[in-house]
């Protein structure tokens, strides 16, 4: 009986030291083994065995990307204050994870401290301009510094990104009324180009119509003149003197320009001789006088 108990013991003991050395170490993790306190071997994902009560594990290290924000405020070269808003992405490279995790206790307080000086370096540099339009070229100069030197303890930089440059409320204010001044102005520019435009539209408009109504006004007066000639020799034709033709070609005269002002819109009041149409002799001297004084004064 006693040596049942016995070897039960003894299995009971095998299966602990067995569970004791065998471990799992999880996806996207690396443990470090020590032996006797001293480094021995890293391990990755899988199945293992170790030495009891001699190996032990030191450290767990997740291997999965990290990120880390740096917030920090400096100025421009235009000496503007900004702050910066920065985020890195790092990991630890799974051939140096003893590297890690023996040169560095705080990897993540050492990364930030070499973001912050790689950004107080660029960022003055450059005017406020410049850093908004080349945040990119900032990242990218960053990422290299701080990957080098974090490449030097073990880690590796994925991705570094500047994800704000933000200027003071005052610097903002100012910026937008900059702007909004230079949009005014071109604006006003814009508009004056619109409006010399449609003044110059405008006046070649204007003229062409006074060019027309002038041909116009010829081509009508040219029609009279044609027609007068016609009613002339018609009536010359008939056998009335020279006379008599310019007595009934006047008197026509007459009664258009009678007709047109009884038609007008704007005549009121038409006021005729008392003698018409008698008295239409002496409109005609009255006219043939005028003409014969205008011709001996231009003699």
């Amino acid at each position: 009986m006693a040596g049942w108990i016995i070897l039960a013991v003894i299995v009971v003991i095998l299966l602990v030291l067995l569970f004791a050395a065998i471990f799992i170490v999880p996806q996207q993790q690396a443990y470090i083994i020590e032996r006797f306190g001293k480094f021995h071997t890293v391990q990755f994902a899988g199945i293992h065995a170790c030495i009891p009560f001699v190996d032990r594990i030191a450290m767990k290290t997740n291997m999965r990307v990290n990120q880390l924000n740096v917030q920090l405020e400096t100025k421009t070269l235009d000496n503007v204050f900004v702050t910066v808003v920065a985020s890195t992405q790092f990991r630890v490279n799974p051939k140096d994870v003893a590297t890690a995790y023996y040169e560095l206790r705080d990897p993540a307080g050492q990364l930030r401290s070499y973001m912050e000086d790689a950004l107080r370096s660029a960022i003055p540099a450059l005017t406020l301009d410049d850093a908004f339009a080349r945040k990119d070229d900032v990242a990218f100069d960053v990422q290299k510094t701080v990957g080098n030197e974090m490449s030097r303890f073990g880690f590796t930089v994925v991705k570094t990104l500047i994800t704000a440059i933000d200027p003071s409320p005052q610097v903002k204010n100012a910026m937008d009324s900059i702007n909004a001044a230079q949009r005014e102005k071109e604006a006003t520019r814009q508009r004056a180009e619109a409006n010399r435009i449609q003044i110059e539209t405008q006046a070649q408009a204007d003229a062409e119509k006074t060019r027309l109504q002038g041909e116009g006004q010829a081509n009508y007066r040219r029609e009279i003149a044609n027609g007068i000639v016609d009613q002339i020799k018609s009536l010359q034709a008939v056998g009335m003197n020279i006379s008599d033709v310019n007595n009934v070609v006047l008197f026509n005269q007459y009664l258009d320009v009678m007709r047109s002002l009884a038609e007008s819109k704007n005549a009121k009041t038409v006021v005729l001789p008392s003698s018409t149409p008698g008295g239409y002799k002496d409109l005609y001297e009255q006219v043939t006088k005028a003409m014969l004084t205008a011709n001996e004064t231009k003699e």
